[in-house]
């Protein structure tokens, strides 16, 4: 159970008991305003999940941390940390204390955004009718998609070991609006926490809008789902769920590689049409760590900024062959390389494109002969057409898997990539309890009942 929870139920208890002291003062405070009250209405429970939505932009959530923290975790040798920060060095060297503040605040932000989608849920029955199902949808898919990006942080990988028996994390499906000893909860499996995801994710699926203008839709749920079950190793679902994305006709891959960013200097704040879901920045709201710690401030592109802090090495820009316009997509400047992803200061952040879901869609047919959609061969050779790279006359597993690499790079995948494919991060073996993040030292202190993670 979050301590952040605790606090505020404290800081209410004792405001309501100071407003006693004074007739003038004998107005109920809005920390400790009624659950029955504050949620009384449609409107008041559309406003809630703004709210979810607002929780989900923190930096340290989707505004960059989950997709930041896979890339530095999972290098070994495409990136220079140059920053001074002594959290992200902890990650980037693999040697995470209890007391890393990327550990700390990732989960505490995530199970308060978890929290308002559950307060979202409790109240479904004060929603106007023609609403609900889009309104528990969008909760749903939020809910999901953090359980899954917790699971995948604080746990073992889907697959090491046995998944019934391996530590996850805690599910909490009710709202936290008071603290009692019942309200500490122990971890539960890796499996438990799947199954909430996939039935999350289902469900949001069934009751989502195809358009929903920012807010999740229901290939926003697709397209996660595709990726939980790539995690899994469910490669027909996966492939089915991709494809069910790529057929809808919702999103299109689009020309050139590079109008997929500078969404803010460039497309006026717009997303491109292949973007199947991100997260909003403009000047007045919303976080791109993404921009914080690629970016860099650039003279000759007014708009951009950064504090430069994950530099691009030559190893990776090798990977790229001649005429990719991906490897050429690098910015010099001040003596460093950085991806042009994210330069643009309010760029919206990227959560899942289209691309992906042709990538998905490849990699499971491949592994299990089949052409669902299309040809393996074909889907790549729509991701290498846009890039301006040769076409392929065959193609193999490894082809598939490099092209995803090169495609995402820097966009979330890499450490959750290696983990699936079971593969290595430089000396470290894909399960090395190093690249596992410490359930923070303040819950397990606050938490008895909750089980440090091995090595920690």
């Amino acid at each position: 159970m979050n301590r952040l929870f605790k606090y505020s139920f404290l800081t209410a208890a004792a405001l309501t008991l100071l407003s006693g002291c004074d007739q003038k003062l004998n107005v109920a405070p809005t920390q400790s305003i009624d659950d029955v009250a504050a949620l009384s209405t449609s409107k008041d429970v559309e406003v809630t999940l703004i709210g979810c939505y607002d929780g989900i932009q923190d930096g340290d959530v989707y505004g960059g941390a989950f997709q930041y923290v896979s890339d530095l975790y999972g290098d070994a040798g495409e990136i220079r940390f140059g920053g001074t920060f002594a959290n992200l060095l902890e990650i980037f060297d693999k040697q995470l204390t209890t007391a890393n503040s990327t550990a700390d605040v990732t989960w505490s932000d995530t199970y308060r955004a978890i929290n308002r989608c559950n307060n979202v849920l409790s109240a479904l029955d004060k929603v106007e009718e023609a609403k609900k199902a889009r309104i528990e949808g969008e909760a749903r898919f939020i809910r999901g998609s953090l359980y899954f990006e917790l699971v995948r942080l604080y746990a073992k990988t889907w697959g090491d070991g046995d998944n019934a028996a391996n530590l996850g994390v805690p599910l909490v499906l009710e709202p936290t609006r008071s603290v009692t000893d019942a309200d500490y909860r122990k971890r539960n499996s890796v499996a438990e926490v799947y199954a909430q995801v996939l039935d999350d994710l289902t469900k949001a699926e069934n009751l989502l809008p195809a358009t929903n203008t920012i807010y999740a839709t229901k290939n926003a749920a697709a397209g996660m789902l595709a990726r939980v079950y790539l995690q899994q190793g469910n490669y027909a679902s996966a492939r089915d769920a991709a494809n069910r994305v790529i057929t809808s006709g919702r999103q299109r891959l689009v020309t050139p590689f590079s109008s997929l960013f500078y969404t803010f200097l460039r497309n006026g704040g717009a997303n491109p049409a292949e973007y199947v879901f991100s997260m909003t920045v403009t000047s007045q709201d919303g976080t791109n760590s993404l921009n914080t710690y690629f970016g860099a401030t650039v003279s000759s592109i007014p708009g951009t900024a950064g504090r430069g802090d994950f530099r691009i090495l030559p190893a990776h820009r090798a990977l790229y062959g001649a005429g990719d316009t991906r490897g050429e997509f690098f910015q010099v400047a001040a003596n460093n390389t950085f991806t042009q992803k994210h330069l643009d200061r309010f760029g919206n952040v990227p959560i899942m494109r289209l691309a992906e879901m042709h990538l998905i869609r490849a990699e499971a047919n491949f592994r299990l002969g089949t052409t669902v959609g299309a040809a393996p061969l074909a889907d790549i050779n729509a991701i290498r057409a846009r890039a301006g790279a040769t076409a392929l006359t065959e193609v193999t597993i490894a082809d598939i898997l490099k092209e995803r690499k090169l495609e995402l790079a820097f966009e979330g995948h890499t450490l959750h990539d290696i983990k699936r494919l079971k593969g290595k991060v430089g000396a470290l073996d894909f399960n090395s309890p190093r690249l596992i993040f410490p359930i923070p030292q303040r819950e397990i202190d606050a938490n008895k009942q909750l089980t440090q993670n091995v090595g920690y």
